[in-house]
Formats: C-alpha cells, sequence, structure tokens
C-alpha cells in the first residue's frame, strides 16, 4: 500500500507484540482482535530494542499455521494520519520484518474492520532465530537486554495483558512462567 493510497481511508493495524501494550503511535480507536491461520512464537531475535548485536533478545513473530490463531490488537489509525505512522512503525519494525495484511476479526461491535496491516517476521531475514526449546528461549531471554529495556519486560508485558484479557496462549504464558522462576532465582 502505498501513502497515497493510504492517505485516503482509514488503516487498521493489528499488533500481537509490543504494539499491545506500547502503541507509540496516534489511533483513533483500538479494540481486542483475531487473526485466524497464525501462531505467535518468540522466534525473531532483536538487536535493535530487546537486545544488542551478538547477544539478541527474542521477540515475537506470526507464523502460518492452518488451525492456529492469535489474539491481539486492532488499532484504526485516521486517514491523515496513515502515511505518518505507517514510516514510524517501519522503522520500529526494520529489524526483520515485513509489513503484510491479514483478514482479521474484532471483539466488540467494530464491524467495518475486516483486514489490518501487521508485520510478521519471515524464517529468511537475518535476525530470525527460529524455534528452540521453551527453557532456552526463557534463559536467552533473561540475559538480553537492549535500549527498550530488559527482554523479560517485553515477554511478562504480553503475558499479563493475555491474562488480563482472560486470553490463552500457551507459548506465551510457557515462557512466562520460566521467565519469572528465573528472575526469582536470579
Amino acid at each position: 500500500m502505498s501513502s497515497q493510497e493510504a492517505a485516503r481511508e482509514d488503516l487498521w493495524l493489528f499488533g500481537y507484540g509490543s504494539l499491545i501494550w506500547r502503541p507509540d503511535f496516534v489511533h483513533a480507536e483500538r479494540a481486542v482482535a483475531r487473526v485466524d491461520g497464525w501462531v505467535r512464537r518468540f522466534w525473531q531475535g532483536s538487536v535493535d530494542h530487546r537486545g544488542v548485536p551478538g547477544a539478541p533478545g527474542r521477540v515475537v513473530t506470526l507464523l502460518p499455521d492452518a488451525r492456529g490463531h492469535c489474539v491481539g490488537m486492532a488499532f484504526r489509525v485516521g486517514a491523515e494520519d496513515v502515511p505518518r505512522v505507517i514510516e514510524q512503525l517501519d522503522l520500529r519494525e526494520v529489524g526483520g520484518y515485513e509489513r503484510v495484511e491479514l483478514a482479521m476479526e474484532v471483539r466488540g461491535g467494530v464491524r467495518h474492520a475486516r483486514s489490518a496491516v501487521t508485520y510478521v517476521a519471515t524464517a529468511d531475514n537475518d535476525n530470525f532465530l527460529g524455534d528452540a526449546p521453551v527453557r532456552q528461549i526463557a534463559e536467552q531471554v533473561l540475559g538480553a537486554r537492549g535500549p527498550s529495556g530488559h527482554n523479560a519486560e517485553y515477554v511478562l508485558r504480553l503475558d499479563e495483558w493475555l491474562r488480563d484479557e482472560g486470553l490463552e496462549d500457551p507459548h506465551v504464558h510457557e515462557l512466562a512462567a520460566l521467565v519469572r522462576a528465573g528472575a526469582r532465582r536470579g
């Protein structure tokens, strides 16, 4: 979507990681939303926010999964703000993410939102770390810190939001429990 196209209409964005609890962009409306056919995983390395080169943190990406789904937050950005917000998010997500459009269901009566733009890290980017045992991911998270703070904060704030909304995400919940336990030991 070009900036000129975006400027003619409002845009919905789907956040499934730090955008949920740190949406540092202007938006007119927000609601809990779900995308089907995708799952959230801590498989993306972060050397610009939650880690540094040589000691990356781990952040989430979406992975295709025909039977899966991911619940996050949908943000409606007014047409006049779309070019600036996209530019801002393109910079924020520069560490291996690509902008994609997904079908989306919004909770709570927002019927006109049928799709959203989001950012997905693919396996071919330089920061993609891929699958690992959850205990290994937790150890990496506990040892990582970057310009945006400690990697553990990212995991725990995402888990807290999911729990506050009464939402299940076994991958996030398991990782958060291990991070909490490790933080108590350390």
